[in-house]
């Protein structure tokens, strides 16, 4: 795994309630926007799925703002964000 991946444990805040969660994630810099996009997934958890679509928080090495997109086949939610990835030390 290098720098562009992360696999591990997280955080999500989402209001006042935490999800600790275990994510895989990826990120790639956007010459023509001069900035970082990043995205992946967590792992299988009931709870995120009725908070699709709302802003959360997601704790790792930093914490950047996150989005949840949608379910995913597997019992999880896609992510994304901009900016530096909250994995990158």
């Amino acid at each position: 795994m290098n720098d562009e991946e992360y696999r591990g444990p997280a955080v999500l805040t989402i209001g006042d309630e935490r999800h600790p969660v275990r994510i895989r994630m990826s990120a790639r810099f956007e010459p023509l926007e001069g900035r970082f996009r990043w995205a992946g997934r967590t792992s299988a958890d009931p709870a995120l799925a009725q908070c699709v679509g709302r802003e959360a928080r997601l704790h790792i090495e930093r914490t950047s703002g996150v989005r949840l997109s949608e379910p995913d086949p597997w019992g999880g939610v896609r992510l994304s964000g901009t900016g530096t990835p909250p994995w990158f030390r």
